[in-house]
C-alpha cells in the first residue's frame, strides 16, 4: 500500500476554494504528524500547515486565516482546506507524514488564476 496519496489539485480563479485530501496508510496515520508542503516555480519547497496527532495545528503566516488543516482519524485522510486563493499560491503541493521515517506524496498541482 501507498502510505500517502494526494488528490483535489486543480484549476481555480482567485478567490475561489480547493480542499485537498491526502489518504495515508492506516499503519501510520495514528502516530503520524502529518504535514502539507508547497513548492512554486523557481522556488524552494516550504511547509504550509502541520498537524500533530493531537491535533495542535500551526501554519505559514501567508495562509493563516485561509488555510485549514483537518484530520478525520475514521477515514485516515488529512484535509488542506483552501480559502480565498491568490495567484501566489500556485504551487505544486505535497502531504508529509512523519513518524520514525519520512514519507513523501506524489504531489497534487494547484493553480490559481488572476
Amino acid at each position: 500500500q501507498v502510505p500517502l496519496v494526494e488528490s483535489g489539485g486543480g484549476l481555480v480563479q482567485a478567490g475561489g476554494s480547493l480542499r485537498l485530501s491526502c489518504a495515508v496508510s492506516r499503519i501510520i496515520f495514528s502516530v503520524s504528524v502529518v504535514a502539507w508542503y508547497r513548492q512554486a516555480p523557481g522556488k524552494q519547497r516550504e511547509l504550509v500547515a502541520v498537524i500533530t496527532t493531537g491535533g495542535s495545528t500551526n501554519y505559514v503566516d501567508s495562509v493563516k486565516g485561509r488555510f485549514t488543516i483537518l484530520r478525520d482519524f475514521a477515514k485516515s485522510v488529512v484535509y488542506l482546506q483552501m480559502n480565498s486563493l491568490k495567484p501566489e499560491d500556485t504551487a505544486v503541493y505535497y502531504c508529509n507524514a512523519m513518524t520514525s521515517r519520512e514519507y513523501w506524496g506524489q504531489g497534487t498541482q494547484v493553480t490559481v488564476s488572476s
